[in-house]
């Protein structure tokens, strides 16, 4: 196999990228949708949810397959009842404080995060053993996980 060299804009010219030179890009784009939240309550950043029929949002749970297609984590501190807020579906998420997601105030970098089949909008390090096993994402720090949302896998 060839090596090929990228091809990148100098002064204006197209142009291969020249010897010793690197290519330095942001990598910080994240998918957000704005959602209505509802949930009696508010739901607070990091917690999973799902998109209910009418286009809204709630708590995801992985018991039953309607509530186990998560969409994406809380991107805001906070979505009161009925507004609408962030949820992120994809990238780094970072909080200081995980207790209403996964009953702790950090993760555990490495750690991958599944959604609870027992209480919605909670993530769990291990899998349920009933309903549906959805991976989420995994720790890289105590305060961020990266979001990678796969499909539910039914048990």
């Amino acid at each position: 196999m060839a090596t090929r060299k990228p091809l990148v804009i100098i002064d204006g010219l197209v142009q291969q990228l020249p010897g010793g030179d690197t290519i330095d890009a942001a990598t910080t784009e994240v998918d957000l949708v704005s959602l209505t939240n509802a949930n009696t309550n508010a739901i607070t950043v990091g917690q999973p949810v799902y998109v209910s029929g009418d286009g809204a949002c709630n708590l995801a749970k992985a018991d039953a397959i309607g509530t186990a297609r998560v969409e994406g984590l809380v991107r805001d501190s906070s979505v009161a009842a009925s507004t609408a807020g962030s949820v992120q579906t994809d990238g780094i998420l970072s909080s200081s404080d995980w207790t209403a997601v996964v009953g702790s105030t950090t993760l555990t970098p490495g750690d991958v995060y599944y959604l609870d089949a027992s209480t919605a909008g909670k993530l769990t390090t291990t899998p349920p053993t009933t309903g549906y096993v959805v991976e989420v994402g995994t720790a890289i720090s105590t305060t961020e996980i990266d979001i990678n949302i796969q499909s539910p896998i039914g048990l």
